[in-house]
């Protein structure tokens, strides 16, 4: 899977969680996923196992909680999918 796949499947995923879908509809790698979504860290917990089902990985703890931004989740999940192409 290419990177503005992963991108774009992790705006899908993120839609129902987040407050302003304004502000997903402008979204980029590095838009913050707190600060400029308003997701709270209990919508969170739902994104990163709604990721892991979608994208058939395994995020543990450490690396969900160094993911701030959309651009944070792609490089966890390219990791993930292809850790020897994209290591994180």
């Amino acid at each position: 899977m290419e990177l503005q796949q992963v991108f774009d499947k992790m705006v899908e995923i993120l839609k129902p969680f987040v407050k302003d879908p304004a502000a997903l509809a402008n979204a980029d790698k590095d838009t913050h996923l707190i600060d400029d979504l308003k997701v709270n860290s209990a919508r969170m917990v739902d994104i990163i196992i709604e990721s892991e089902d979608a994208f058939e990985v395994e995020i543990d703890d450490d690396e969900a909680d160094s993911i701030e931004t959309i651009g944070d989740a792609v490089r966890v999940i390219m990791g993930k999918m292809d850790p020897v192409a994209n290591p994180s």
